[in-house]
C-alpha cells in the first residue's frame, strides 16, 4: 500500500499518475498495489524522482499474505485476489 500527502497540485497529479500504473486507487492518496521486488523498486526510484521530500510525504506500507488475508472492505470489492510471490 502507498499513502502520500503532497501539498503541490502539480507534483500530487504526477504522482497519482504514476501510481495508476503501478496498482488501483482505493481511496483519494491511498493506493493497493501488488508489486514483485523488479516492480516494487522501480516505483519507489520513479517515486523518488517526483517528491520534495521536504513537502512531501510518502509512506510504503508493506503487507504479508497473511495481513492481505485479513484486510476488510465495505464497500467496494478488494483489489484483487493474492498472487503467490508479492510486496505491497
Amino acid at each position: 500500500m502507498v499513502v502520500y500527502d503532497i501539498p503541490c497540485d502539480k507534483r500530487r497529479k504526477k504522482v497519482s499518475d504514476l501510481l495508476e500504473g503501478y496498482g488501483k486507487r482505493v481511496q483519494y492518496s491511498v493506493f493497493e498495489c501488488i508489486l514483485n521486488q523488479k516492480k516494487y523498486n522501480e516505483l519507489k526510484n520513479r517515486l523518488r524522482k517526483q517528491i520534495n521530500l521536504s513537502e512531501d510525504s510518502v509512506r510504503f506500507y508493506p503487507l504479508s499474505r497473511h495481513t492481505f488475508s485479513q484486510i476488510e472492505t465495505w464497500g467496494e470489492p478488494p483489489v484483487t485476489e493474492l498472487p503467490t510471490s508479492i510486496i505491497i
